[in-house]
């Protein structure tokens, strides 16, 4: 499939989990799972784990929401709880969904802080806009766009999480390019995403699941770590929680964009440096050539 085959592929089964949960109380999780199944597969062969969804929220957490945007949560993690969210900080959902994420970053960054979703899906989009109805939610917008083009400025954001979407993209490096651009410096990430390990090739892992049941499409570690300083993020991490197919692993990937200085980001690095910013910041003082985006 092109690309553009993949990315519509993606958005039919995410408005046929959003409309599952809001008018058959289908569990969304099988009808991702079906596209790792063969034309003939039976809906007895369609097993849905612990490795995804809901469960991976504790029961506090749950509660605090309402049962659908629990219900529609599709990823490999928990990132409002590994993005450390403070009070006053404004935070962006990449591939929002139904909510979940969105509604409890808002609580934690409470009313002085602000909480933005992102999702292509129009019936995603509804069912998040009835959750936060149903929250009574004041501090979240949810916004109609990729992720690969998020349609807020340039250092706008404290946080950027995501809960098991960038592995559907198939521009994963203008994925995390638009998180850095969006964050402020010293802004930083929260991802939870499925993780390959490093000796799987693509093929690997496309024998392991489909792209839209986010396995096929997964970075592997060093991929994601080569990825994040590429577009200027530093400190990138990648941990593994717990493991969603051989050699396949939900994981927590964290980064940071580094605080203004005089130096570029490899980006920009050949127009956005005048001659002596680049000899204060590059050879032998604290930034050895070559880095800090120095030429």
């Amino acid at each position: 499939m092109t690309e553009s085959d993949v990315r519509e592929r993606v958005r039919q089964r995410y408005a046929e989990a959003a409309r599952s949960v809001a008018t058959t109380g289908t569990n969304p999780l099988a009808l991702i799972e079906a596209d790792c199944c063969s034309a003939s597969c039976a809906p007895e062969d369609i097993h849905v784990d612990s490795a995804f969804g809901s469960v991976l929220y504790g029961a506090d957490e749950r509660g605090e929401l309402p049962a659908e945007a629990v219900a529609a949560s599709l990823g490999c993690g928990n990132p409002t709880a590994v993005a450390e969210l403070n009070a006053g900080e404004t935070v962006l959902d990449l591939g929002s969904g139904g909510g979940i994420d969105v509604l409890l970053s808002a609580r934690r960054v409470g009313p002085t802080g602000f909480a933005y979703g992102v999702d292509m899906t129009d019936e995603m989009l509804a069912l998040a806009q009835a959750n936060k109805a149903k929250a009574g939610a004041t501090n979240v917008a949810f916004l109609k766009g990729t992720i690969e083009d998020i349609p807020l400025p340039a250092d706008s954001i404290d946080v950027v999480i995501s809960n098991c979407v960038i592995n559907l993209s198939t521009d994963k490096p203008a994925v995390l390019a638009e998180m850095f651009r969006v964050l402020r410096p010293g802004g930083r990430i929260g991802v939870s995403d499925v993780v390959a390990e490093d000796h799987l090739s693509e093929r690997d892992r496309a024998e392991r699941g489909s792209y839209v049941g986010c396995i096929a499409g997964a970075l592997s570690v060093n991929e994601y770590l080569g990825g994040l300083a590429a577009v200027g993020f530093a400190d990138g991490e990648v941990n593994f929680t717990h493991e969603v197919s051989p050699g396949m692993h939900g994981a927590i990937v964290r980064a940071i964009k580094p605080a203004a200085s005089s130096c570029c980001a490899p980006t920009g690095q050949a127009s956005c440096c005048e001659s002596s910013a680049k000899s204060e910041c590059c050879g032998s003082g604290p930034h050895p050539a070559g880095t800090c985006g120095c030429m």
